[in-house]
């Protein structure tokens, strides 16, 4: 027991009170784009007890109600009832919206970075989608969860919810899950006893036979033993507060600049979006069973300060061959990354819940394998 090498990563569902805030923010920023995909944002909201403040900078020809926007994305949340934290129709919302500074908008222009920073992109061959494996489970846990409650199968849940996955690596070609922890916001008068048991039987069982591993797991269901009061009522949200739900679960490092609600410009966003793509095709190639790419920028210049390569051991090649692959099939200056991954497009509020990376590629272009082939060819290079 005490030589168990035990990972855990966490996910939360789109009724969790940060959560609320990415998609509301990132939904801001799919109507700019809808409308002007020249838009520069940066949007960013705070959410408590039936009140919403919406703030940040954005510089753009659309015409947004951004009010309108937050309580459809609130009542389509399931966000309908005061005694659930709020109440979309009717909750007090707030706008302070102001245009984006002229200083960060001149270095805009010249087609460089929209800000300094360092951003990280991570892929491991250890799961279909080239994500680690925690991360995985516990996304596709709550987006059960949340969707059983949507069809109204779940009985007795409410919107807020989280999960957390341990696996025991201490054979790290065979993973084992020790724990699975959910906590779900629930109505005050259901059966405890019948809720822990949907749980397990509709929504733990089935995502774990989908990734073909044991079912012999700790279980661990609303540790307190009642968790009635939640969403905006329980917490207070903001937006970008869980960046690691939104990457890799820990498994990789970050960056620390958030992504929802910022258009590509800012390389936070098209930095760290771009160095998965490449990560991930270049374990897709072969060429590592894991990879972590670190890129950095400096306001205003477009090609990145420093790319740096982190393959752990895994590299069926150098690191400096990597390195050379990288630089001569992938292209990080700002305008060429917002081009290639087409992120001046309306495609982001659907990575505000569930993860940004290991989703499908045909809604989300740096989840593309479309660089395999030029990159396998380093694989032979001497």
């Amino acid at each position: 027991m005490e030589n168990k090498i035990l990972f855990t990563s966490e996910s939360v569902s789109a009724g969790h009170p940060d959560k609320i805030c990415d998609q509301i923010s990132d939904a801001i920023l799919d109507e700019c784009l809808r409308q002007d995909p020249n838009a520069r944002v940066a949007c960013e909201c705070f959410i408590t007890s039936n009140f919403l403040l919406i703030g940040g900078e954005i510089t753009t020809t659309a015409k947004v109600d951004y009010a309108q926007i937050a309580r459809k994305v609130l009542t389509e949340i399931g966000y309908d009832n005061d005694e659930w934290g709020i109440d979309g129709n009717n909750c007090e919302i707030k706008v302070l919206v102001n245009t984006q500074s002229p200083d960060i908008s001149l270095g805009v222009d010249r087609f460089g970075a929209g800000d300094q920073g360092i951003m990280f992109g991570y892929a491991t061959n250890e799961s279909v989608n080239y994500m680690p494996l925690a991360i995985s489970i516990a996304h596709d846990l709550v987006r059960r969860a949340s969707e059983l409650r949507l069809k109204k199968e779940f009985i007795g849940a409410r919107p807020d919810m989280k999960s957390q996955v341990t696996l025991d690596l201490t054979d790290p070609h065979h993973p084992v899950i020790d724990t699975i922890l959910m906590s779900i916001q629930h109505d005050d008068d259901l059966d405890e006893g019948a809720f822990k048991n949907y749980i397990q039987e509709n929504i733990m069982k089935p995502v774990v036979n989908d990734y073909h591993l044991n079912l012999d797991f700790r279980v661990l269901i609303n540790p307190t033993g009642r968790f009635v009061i939640g969403g905006p009522k329980g917490d207070t949200g903001l937006t970008g507060r869980k960046i690691i739900v939104d990457t890799y679960g820990g498994s990789a490092r970050h960056g620390g600049g958030a992504f929802s609600g910022k258009d590509a410009t800012k390389v936070d966003r098209s930095g760290a979006y771009m160095a998965r793509y490449v990560a991930k095709n270049i374990v897709a190639a072969g060429l590592a069973d894991r990879c972590e790419i670190q890129l950095s920028y400096a306001i205003g210049i477009s090609e990145p300060i420093s790319i740096f390569v982190e393959t752990f051991g895994t590299n069926r090649v150098p690191n400096d061959t990597i390195l050379l692959a990288i630089k001569e099939n992938f292209d990080f200056r700002p305008q060429q990354m917002v081009t290639k991954l087409h992120l001046n497009k309306p495609i982001y509020r659907q990575t505000a819940v569930y993860g940004h990376f290991g989703r499908g590629h045909q809604e989300l272009p740096w989840e593309q394998l479309d660089k395999i082939h030029d990159l396998a060819k380093y694989l032979s290079f001497e």
